[in-house]
This record gives structure tokens, C-alpha cells and sequence, in this order.
């Protein structure tokens, strides 16, 4: 049986003290059995205070005022403190606080004896042992494996600040459970190698010596064959208490198991007075984020009590972390032949408990998807449906060109009459590489009519990648209206209008073969290794996909969609049929409209959207062209994927649309599976907490997070995400070995299950926190770093609106030319003070090398942080040099506007353009520089325009930018006429 008392210790400005102080407690028969003497300070001699209490030793006042005087920390510098608490029905307490500096526990408890016994100063134990200052290096702030959302307690009564709360949970341990140190230190370690594969276990020993040091023993798991072993290791490592302060740990052992119980002193020899009963307590705050203390009880047995914080470590999991803790011991102690790696966490029950997590709404064993509607139709089947159901209502528009259901049914019946035309058949792969409109749309719809399979290429793609597009999927048929498209010899290329010229004089659906489960699109994804791999989706996994959450979202007729992303990105797939399957209307955005959150907006609020789709990115330039225009959208659903969504970057929406108007759903999903996998509608407290939740999976889909032999980790212990159920796709066109290695058999159901590559954790509610992608960490100079990690932390600096961490290395073959870049969206402040800030933060070798300031960071095609478009870094000096200006490295190059001699209208555009682009890019800027050699993008081009029209400048079309890319080009395109 697990008890939870949580304990406030005070300030946090004490907490640091209260680490490295330990109390002892003995319980006297009366006060008059200490020598009156005693209470004299004298050479050698701590004061003894006297506190009368006006209550019996029983009640809870007297409780309460014993608690209180038993957490007050003391100076190394003064070393003790020593009260007689003096109860109203005459008992008394006598406690000694000390500082480890100054006392250890064997000289704390000479002390005690020596007060009792009412002897001279010079038979009292001397001051000693180290400072603590070697100690403090190894106190981690919190869990670096994280053990789920921190849970927030009170503050402490009277305490304006907010209070470091600490919480224990105590578990007597089963008959026969022996005290070895080392048995226990071993199943530490496994239990630790489980929570943070990734790194070498290193578990900390508090009282393994008799002078009370702090032992750090890194413990090799690797290298050890069995449990036996790790502990015949961890014997020979406590002979020598090692104690190097590096590097922290997370997780320590107090060994507290010389004291028989709560008998913390001896009865006194030689017929002197002695106390009753007593109480050691070996820290006033754990000196461990998670700290483990072993206790012998008075009847011989052990107990273990887990001290923990509630703001990194939620008691969910602080309690598997015990039980965890002694499953394992029971192991090491019952097997000590058992392979490190086959050592179990838990039994079969939690086992399943664990499984069951990631399958909300599910029984355990039922076949993925069977509480959704079965989808025996394909998607254009589904269309179908609407467009018996509502034939004149609105469906598609694309400017000022409007069509009804039944139109765009009879325009895209008439084109896949084309495509039978040309040869296509059921299964036929057929390429569509076309701007963004209704005629794509219609298009998309005719491919699917035609029982066919669409492979959507986008046109703004590089020549290279299209043609291994082509290719690779081994297209017999492209639908394009660019003039060249590099591909197949066997490729036969047609245009919109060819097609609409075929099936011109046919008005019915041509009769098709193909079932639901056959693919309804390739889409393209990129790969680790640099060559992009189709993805095969069949039709019923986008109807489950609709099934899943067209109740909860309210997904209907009523709504307006926006098509706003590239057809070559999965999201799409969401926003065109999710739209058109439930009947709604679907708004085309224009390309150039898509780059202006301006004209975005005003595309929003004139169509009346109410369904919008974004990436958190995207949605980023929305908002801030938000903040001016009056809150007038009627957009009641947003939907965010494709990336990390920081939650800070919503409030200023939330202040305008709050919760009761406008839904905020965080969803996280692969293309391999079906887009979207769980649903999290984010709060404005979500938000304010910085939540990394993703959410629950939908119905019909499941999520494991498991290790590397595929077992599942605990509740907040951080795995790989694998993914089952509904969505998952029938694997990667024309890629068997990587189809293979990718789609899995589901362990625990039997089904397949598709291995993410994604890091994240599962919540003991069942959410998921997604932390990035695994191969997001890197190595650098032999640290093990998480780019994620170092990005929180950024992101948390005032002023960051968005940061994002890469490693880069100049060259390839020396290591030594490694290093970290930072990239950052600042809103305030400066890159100085964030230096300055991270420094305190983070040690030095995860400290950026450099950190760039940008105006906006560059997004892809499909709305994503583009890594390969970020600009080379700015080098600044490190927080132990002088700082730089921040205007460029060398400020010795040609000032802004040397080349600028000639006079008149342009030549004044010019000089401003020259001091907005040096503004924007954060480095001297001439009137020959290329917008986009200097690194700019979409995403920059948007800022220059706002910042223009600040001036007073002429406005600024993201396409003019794009056609005149120079200063002295652009300057002489906006030189007023005449």
C-alpha cells in the first residue's frame, strides 16, 4: 500500500541549504533530563534553545510546531542548530539540525548523546566533513528522461513566492527483502538503463561512507551480461565511493539502514538519561529529483519512501518508479543469472494496463477501426452521396468561378472519361502536377472515378525531384500544363484540356473495378537517406479518417474550407475531401494569397471560412496580420499538424477569438498513417503551460510507445512512437525492404503497426507528448544532445517567439569543425542577453555557437520550418568575450548605401529599400544583393512588406519581390511614374 503526503519545504531560496542539512529527533521523557548547563553556549558547545509549546506532544499544534522546527535549514557557516521542544503535558523533543559541512550523520548522533549525557565541551564531537559545495554539482534540476506534465501544488501558506513542493511516497517492502546496498543500486540502474536508454546509468549513493560523501557510480550495463554482474560491479564501486560531482544524476539512494526503525540514538550508557524514541531524518529536501531512501523498520523489516518533486514528476509515475524499482530488486535478488536486457519492469497486468494507454475507447484485443463505420466505399463513392443529397448546393470556388456538387460531379465525370481515353485503368498510377484550382480538384476527383490511383507532384518542385517522381512511381500518364516535364520516355503527357476535350460528350461515372481498400493516392514523403518515398493509401483509410471526427468536430454542410496547401503534402488529403465528404465548400486559395497573411485574411473573412487548416508556422503570419484588423473571422475550427506546435503563439488569437468561438485542435500525424493519428483541443491554460501534448489517439487508430526491443515504456518514459489501427497505410510504392522495415506486426494485437521514428511519451491519462523526431539528437564532441531540449529551452527565453537548434559542420571530415547554430524569431530583446540567459540555463556544451536573429524563419511548400533554407549564421562572440554590435561580422565591409551616388525619385526608393533590407536581414546590405542569396523567403518577404509600409514606402506584392530580386531592381519597379 502506497501512502502520498506532500510536504511544503519553504522558500526555494532555502531549498539550496535544506539539500545539504540532515535532522535528528529523540523523543525525552521530560525536559529535565537534559543538563541545565547545556542550554549555555560555551567554547566548543552549540547553543541549546529552549521553545515551550502550549500544547500536549500529541495534539497537532504540537505536531505542526515540531514539523516546522524540524525543516528549518541551517548555514554551513553556523554548522547546528539544537531546540529542546517542551511540551504542555511535560514530554519534550530535542532536535539537532545540521549542515553535512559541519556534521556528518555518525558525529550528529555523538552530538546527541553528549547533549543528553549533559557532558563537557571537550567531549563533544568536532566540525567536520566537506563543505558541500562538490555535492551541489550533482543536484539536477529535474528529470532528464521527464516523467510527465508537471502537476502544480499550493503555494506555502504566508509565502508570496512560489514554493518548492515535495511529496513521498512510502512502501513497506515484503517479508525477506534484504538491505544490500548494492542489490538495491543495481536494480537502480536497470530500472534507470529502462527510463533513459539512451544514456549510461549513473546512480548516486547518499551515506555509502562513514563520512557521509555523496558516491557517483556510472554503472556499464552494456558491458555487464547479467544482473549478478551489475551488482558485484556497484560492491566493488561502494569500496571506493568515488566522488566526482559529474555528471548529474537524476535518480540517488540515501542508505539510511544503521538506525533500527525510528530508533535514531542509542539508549545512553552508564544509567544516564536517554531518549525514548527518535527520528533520523537524512535530508531536510531530497538531494535528488527522485531520491530513494532505504530504511530498516522496528520489527527488522525494510522500507523504501520516494522522495520526489511534483512539478517534474507527477505521482502516477513517482509510484511505478517505486514498484518498478522493487520489481527489479526482486529480480536481482531471486535471479541474479538473469540477462540485463531480460529484466521486466513490470507483470503481465500492468503490462496490458500499459498497452491499453494508447487505445482509448477500445477494449484490449479488439480489431482496430471496428467502432467506426465500416467504409466498403471509395472516396469518390462518397461524393457521390453528397451530391444525391444536396446537388445545387455550393462545393468548390476558385476567385469568382463558383460550382455547385452537381457541377463539379458532371466536370469531373467528363474528365475521367478522358483519362479512359488515354489508356488509364483501374490501378493505373496517374501523375497530376498542376497549380493549385478547381481544376485540380476536378481532376483528382475524375483520377479516383477512373479507378485509378493519383500521384500528386507540385510544379514549384526542383526539375530533379519531379523527374525521380516520375520515375520512381513508373507514371504512365502525367496531367501538367508546364511546357516540360523531365520523366519517362514511355510517359504520355496530357493537359486539362486535352482530357475535357476527350470526354466532352460523356455525363456518367465510368464503371470501375477498384475497391475501398485499394490506393486512392502516392503521395511523396522525404526520406532519411535523401531519396523521397511514395506512400500507398487506400480509399477506406481517408473515410475512417472522416469517421473519426466528423461528430466531434461537427464537421457538416454548413462549414467553408480552405484548399491552402500544396497537393503534394498529406494535409490536403484533409482539406479536400474532408471538406467535399461532408459537403461543406471548399475555397481554392491562390498561390500569391497564400504568401500574404494580408490577403489570406481577407480571404477568411470574405468567404466566411469557419474550417482552416495550419501549421503552426503558417498559422503564426495569420495571426500577427490578425492583430490590426478587427476580430471579425467567423472561423470556428483550426487545425494544426505537420510540425511541433508552441502553444505561447496562440494567446494573442485566443484573446480574440477565446475558446467559445474559435476550437483550437493540435493533431500529430504521418502520412503513413493516414494524416492525422490523435486529436488534442487546446486550452488557453494548455497554452500558458507551454503543453507538448498531441492528444489522445482518434477512434479507430492506437499508439505504443515502446523501447528498443519493442517493449512498452512506462507512463512518461520517453520511447519510440509506433502507430496501429484505422490509418495505417499498405506501405511504400515499389520499397518491399523498406515496407518491410517500417510496417511492423503488431506484438500485442497481431496486426501491423508502422514504426514512426518519432520520439515521444505516453501520459498516465493516455495523451501523448510529442518530443521529436529521434534522430533529432546528435552527438557533439562526445555529448549526447537533443536539439529539442536546447530549443525548449530558447523558446522559454522572454522575447523568442520561435527558435530552432541545428547542427552543422563545416567540414565533413574534421569533427572539430562541428558546432551548434541557433536561429531565433525575437520580439525584444537582443541576441546578447539570450547568450547571457542560455548560460545560465544550459552547460557549456550545449551552449550555440552562434545564434542568428531572424525576422521570420524560412517554412517549405508545405508550411514547415525549412532547415536547408535557413541562412548562414551570424558568428557572434561567446558570453565570455565582448559582444559585437549584432550588425553583421565584419563591420568593416561597404556600408548600406555606397552605391547609391545617383540622385532622384529611384535613388531614394533605393537608399530605403537598402537601410529595410539591412533591418530585415540584420547585416549590410547593397543595392546589387540578391533577396534570395542573402537567404530571404517567403516567410521574410511578408516582413519586408510590413516593415515598408511602416515607412510610408510603396506596397509591396510578394510577386514583384520574386520577379525583381535586387535592390536596384525592385527600387526601379517602384519608382513612381512620370
Amino acid at each position: 500500500m502506497l501512502t502520498l503526503r506532500t510536504h511544503d519545504q519553504g522558500e526555494q531560496g532555502r531549498e539550496g541549504e535544506a539539500r545539504h542539512c540532515h535532522a535528528l529527533r529523540v523523543r525525552l521523557a521530560a525536559a529535565d533530563t537534559v543538563d541545565a548547563g547545556s542550554f549555555a553556549p560555551a567554547a566548543g558547545r552549540p547553543r541549546l534553545w529552549r521553545q515551550r509549546v502550549p500544547a500536549a506532544s500529541t495534539e497537532p499544534e504540537a505536531v505542526r510546531r515540531l514539523e516546522l522546527e524540524m525543516a528549518r535549514p541551517v548555514t554551513a557557516a553556523r554548522g547546528v542548530r539544537a531546540v529542546l521542544v517542551d511540551y504542555a503535558d511535560g514530554a519534550a523533543d530535542l532536535v539537532l539540525v545540521a549542515h553535512r559541512g559541519a556534521y556528518g550523520r555518525r558525529a550528529l548522533h555523538e552530538l546527541a548523546q553528549a547533549l543528553l549525557r549533559g557532558t563537557g565541551p571537550g567531549s563533544l564531537p568536532e566540525r567536520g566533513g566537506r563543505t558541500g559545495e562538490s555535492r551541489s554539482a550533482v543536484f539536477a534540476p529535474a528529470p532528464a528522461w521527464g516523467l510527465g506534465e508537471p502537476e502544480r501544488g499550493p503555494r506555502a501558506p504566508g509565502n508570496s513566492g512560489p514554493a518548492e513542493q515535495w511529496a513521498q511516497n512510502w512502501i513497506a517492502l515484503p517479508a525477506g527483502v534484504n538491505g544490500d546496498s548494492a542489490g538495491w543500486l543495481a536494480a537502480l540502474a536497470v530500472v534507470l538503463g529502462r527510463y533513459a536508454p539512451e544514456e549510461e546509468p549513473v546512480v548516486a549513493a547518499l551515506g555509502a561512507g562513514d563520512d557521509e560523501d555523496v558516491a557517483l557510480l556510472p554503472v556499464d550495463l552494456m558491458g555487464s551480461k547479467t544482473l549478478g554482474d551489475v551488482t558485484d560491479a556497484l560492491r566493488d564501486l561502494l569500496r571506493t565511493a568515488p566522488t566526482s560531482a559529474t555528471p548529474p544524476v537524476t535518480a540517488g539512494l540515501v542508505l539510511a539502514l544503521d538506525e533500527a526503525g525510528s530508533r535514531a540514538v542509542e539508549e545512553p550508557q552508564g544509567g544516564g538519561p536517554g531518549g525514548t524514541e527518535g527520528e533520523y531524518v537524512p535530508f531536510l529536501a531530497p538531494p535528488f529529483p527522485l531520491t530513494l531512501t532505504l530504511v530498516r523498520e522496528a520489527d527488522g523489516g525494510f522500507a523504501l519512501r520516494c522522495h520526489y518533486r511534483p512539478r517534474a514528476v507527477c505521482a502516477t509515475v513517482a509510484s511505478q518508479f517505486v514498484r518498478h524499482l522493487v520489481e527489479v530488486h526482486r529480480q536481482v535478488t531471486a535471479t541474479p543469472w538473469l540477462p540485463v536486457a531480460d529484466a521486466e519492469l513490470y507483470d503481465k497486468p500492468e503490462r496490458d494496463r500499459i498497452v491499453q494507454l494508447g487505445r482509448p475507447g477500445q477494449s484490449a484485443g479488439q480489431p482496430a477501426g471496428q467502432h467506426v463505420r465500416h467504409a466498403p466505399h471509395r472516396i469518390d463513392e462518397v461524393f457521390q452521396e453528397r451530391v444525391a443529397q444536396r446537388p445545387e448546393a455550393l462545393a468548390l470556388s476558385d476567385g469568382d468561378t463558383r460550382f455547385t456538387y452537381r457541377e463539379l460531379d458532371l466536370w469531373s465525370n467528363r474528365l475521367a472519361h478522358g483519362l479512359r481515353e488515354v489508356g488509364v485503368r483501374d490501378g493505373d498510377l496517374v501523375g497530376v502536377c498542376l497549380e493549385r484550382s478547381a481544376e485540380l480538384v476536378a481532376l483528382l476527383l475524375a483520377v479516383l472515378k477512373a479507378g485509378a490511383v493519383y500521384v500528386p507532384l507540385d510544379p514549384a518542385y526542383p526539375a530533379e525531384r519531379l523527374a525521380y517522381t516520375v520515375e520512381n512511381s513508373g507514371l504512365g500518364v502525367l496531367i501538367t500544363a508546364l511546357a516540360e516535364i523531365p520523366g519517362r520516355q514511355e510517359l504520355r503527357v496530357v493537359t486539362p484540356a486535352r482530357l475535357a476535350e476527350l470526354g466532352a460528350d460523356r455525363a456518367d461515372v465510368p464503371p470501375s473495378k477498384a475497391t475501398a481498400m485499394d490506393p486512392a493516392y502516392v503521395i511523396y514523403t522525404s526520406g532519411s537517406t535523401g531519396r523521397p518515398k511514395g506512400v500507398l493509401v487506400p480509399h477506406a483509410n481517408v473515410l475512417r479518417l472522416l469517421d473519426a471526427t466528423r461528430a466531434d468536430f461537427g464537421l457538416g454542410p454548413e462549414d467553408v474550407w480552405t484548399f491552402f496547401h500544396s497537393v503534394a503534402f498529406d494535409f490536403s488529403v484533409w482539406e479536400i475531401w474532408g471538406c467535399l465528404l461532408t459537403g461543406g465548400h471548399l475555397v481554392v486559395v491562390p498561390y500569391w494569397a497564400s504568401r500574404s497573411p494580408e490577403q489570406f485574411r481577407e480571404l477568411l473573412r470574405a468567404r466566411g471560412v469557419t474550417v482552416l487548416n495550419q501549421t503552426p508556422s503558417g498559422f503564426a503570419q495569420l495571426v500577427e496580420a490578425e492583430r490590426t484588423q478587427a476580430p471579425d473571422l467567423a472561423v470556428r475550427l483550426v487545425v494544426f499538424g505537420g510540425e511541433p506546435l508552441d502553444g505561447r503563439r496562440l494567446l494573442p488569437w485566443l484573446d480574440r477569438y477565446p475558446e467559445s468561438r474559435c476550437r483550437l485542435v493540435n493533431m500529430f500525424g504521418i502520412t503513413e498513417t493516414t494524416v492525422h493519428v490523435t486529436a488534442e483541443t487546446f486550452t488557453r491554460a494548455m497554452a500558458l503551460a507551454g503543453s507538448r501534448s498531441v492528444g489522445t489517439a482518434l477512434p479507430g487508430w492506437y499508439l505504443y510507445v515502446l523501447d528498443g526491443a519493442r517493449r512498452p515504456q512506462p507512463p512518461g518514459v520517453a520511447g519510440e512512437i509506433y502507430v496501429g489501427g484505422a490509418g495505417v497505410a499498405l506501405g511504400y510504392l515499389r520499397r518491399p525492404e523498406l515496407t518491410a522495415e517500417r510496417f511492423v506486426p503488431d506484438p500485442f494485437t497481431g496486426g501491423r503497426m508502422y514504426r514512426t521514428g518519432d520520439r515521444g511519451r505516453l501520459r498516465p491519462d493516455g495523451r501523448l507528448e510529442h518530443l521529436g523526431r529521434i534522430d533529432n539528437q546528435v552527438k557533439l564532441r562526445g555529448f549526447r544532445i537533443e536539439l529539442g531540449e536546447i530549443r525548449s529551452v530558447l523558446a522559454e527565453c522572454p522575447g523568442v517567439d520561435t527558435a530552432v537548434v541545428v547542427l552543422h559542420q563545416d567540414d565533413p571530415e574534421d569533427s572539430a569543425t562541428a558546432r551548434l547554430d541557433a536561429y531565433v524569431v525575437l520580439s525584444e530583446g537582443s541576441v546578447t542577453g539570450l547568450r547571457e540567459r542560455l548560460a545560465r540555463r544550459l552547460p557549456e556544451y550545449m551552449l550555440p555557437a552562434t545564434i542568428t536573429a531572424l525576422p521570420e524563419l524560412p517554412v517549405t511548400a508545405n508550411g514547415k520550418v525549412d532547415l536547408a533554407g535557413l541562412p548562414a549564421p551570424v558568428r557572434i562572440p561567446g558570453p565570455r568575450r565582448a559582444e559585437s554590435s549584432g550588425q553583421g561580422p565584419d563591420s568593416s565591409q561597404e556600408g548600406p548605401g555606397q552605391d547609391s551616388s545617383e540622385e532622384g525619385p529611384e535613388s531614394d526608393i533605393r537608399t530605403e529599400l537598402i537601410d529595410v533590407w539591412s533591418e530585415v536581414f540584420g547585416l549590410p546590405v547593397s543595392a546589387s544583393d540578391n533577396f534570395f542569396e542573402l537567404g530571404g523567403n517567403s516567410l521574410l518577404a511578408v516582413r519586408m512588406a510590413a516593415v515598408m509600409r511602416e515607412r510610408g514606402l510603396p506596397s509591396l506584392h510578394p510577386r514583384t519581390l520574386y520577379l525583381h530580386s535586387t535592390v536596384q531592381a525592385l527600387a526601379a519597379e517602384l519608382r513612381p511614374s512620370g
